[in-house]
């Protein structure tokens, strides 16, 4: 079974930083796409992502500020948010795809304090 277990949300005051982790659990072979999405009132949204051969995409609303890295050898994915925004509080996922599969954590809070 695959898990994958997140960590590094919290709370933190508008301008800081703050980093996420995800790393698979679980018997698993290398993941093809990794990356991180949240919610927050609206609907979930991609935040980054990565795939196994380092190509990323970013939502406009964090590029310059957020930076994802990965290990393909551990399956592990991090985000690093700097510059934080309270815009940017949300539920924070992380995902890990394999052909068709899907696999999402349990979700760790971010809020950003004004």
């Amino acid at each position: 079974q695959v898990q994958l277990v997140e960590s590094g949300g919290g709370l933190v005051q508008a301008g800081g930083s703050l980093r996420l982790s995800c790393a698979v659990v679980g018997r698993t072979s290398s993941m093809d796409r990794m990356g991180w999405y949240r919610q927050g009132p609206g609907q979930r949204e991609l935040v980054a992502d990565m795939s196994s051969g380092g190509n990323t995409n970013y939502a406009d609303s964090v590029k310059g500020r957020f930076t994802i890295s990965r290990d393909n050898a551990k399956n592990a994915v991090d985000l690093q948010m700097n510059s934080l925004k309270p815009e940017d509080t949300a539920v924070y996922y992380c995902k890990a795809a394999r052909g068709p599969l899907n696999y999402w954590g349990q979700g760790t809070q971010v809020t950003v304090s004004s």
